[in-house]
């Protein structure tokens, strides 16, 4: 059993140090939506000040589907950095990568998950969530209605989430082999409001 864990605590250095050496570009300019598009009606995202907004309220026509907000650019191997700040109840996400059908990404969870009902931020979803991709440490580093931190690196078929400088999850999924835009996720049937800043990606070469 030890010896697992000193290799597992090995792997995870491996893929940090791989992290380090991507040259990150900025990916939002802070005041509109050039290098992204979204699934529908554009109301559901904002960009001011540096800050990218996601908000859904009853009062949008497509309240209940939500929105999806992907790069025009789609990713192999690459990571994301980005400030994330929330308060309340919502379900976000950032989403990397397509199947071998070219149809469903994975997604990195940001607030609670409807099906759990529960914060599941840092863990991974495909449809449900395994729980060898699970980050309980979240939970102590998370700090609510402040900006925090995220590096999200997807490489070959692992899957790795530094928040606030620590690494709290750890996933390998063979099942997501396709390149893929990066997509921020705002869910239907919740009224929330989720905000980005200094976006940055990086493909890894």
């Amino acid at each position: 059993m030890k010896s697992l864990r000193l290799l597992a605590a090995l792997a995870a250095l491996v893929v940090s140090a791989s992290a380090a050496d991507v040259k990150l570009e900025s990916a939002f300019n802070g005041k509109d939506l050039a290098g992204w598009k979204t699934s529908g009606a554009d109301a559901f995202w904002t960009a001011a000040d540096g800050v990218l907004t996601g908000e859904n309220k009853e009062a949008f026509k497509d309240y209940k589907k939500g929105n999806m907000l992907y790069t025009e650019k789609s990713y192999q191997d690459v990571v994301i950095e980005c400030e994330c700040r929330f308060s309340g109840e919502i379900d976000s996400g950032i989403m990397v990568r397509k199947d071998a059908a070219g149809k469903k990404d994975i997604q990195m969870q940001i607030g609670v998950s409807r099906s759990l009902k529960k914060d599941m931020t840092g863990a991974f979803y495909i449809g449900k969530y395994p729980e060898a991709g699970w980050a309980p440490k979240v939970a102590t580093l998370w700090k609510n209605n402040e900006w925090n931190k995220i590096r999200f690196q997807a490489k070959g078929d692992t899957y790795t989430v530094w928040l606030n400088g620590e690494q709290v999850s750890n996933y390998v999924d063979a099942g997501y082999p396709k390149a893929g835009p990066v997509g921020l996720q705002v869910h239907g049937g919740v009224k929330m409001k989720v905000e980005y800043r200094n976006i940055s990606i990086g493909e890894i070469k």
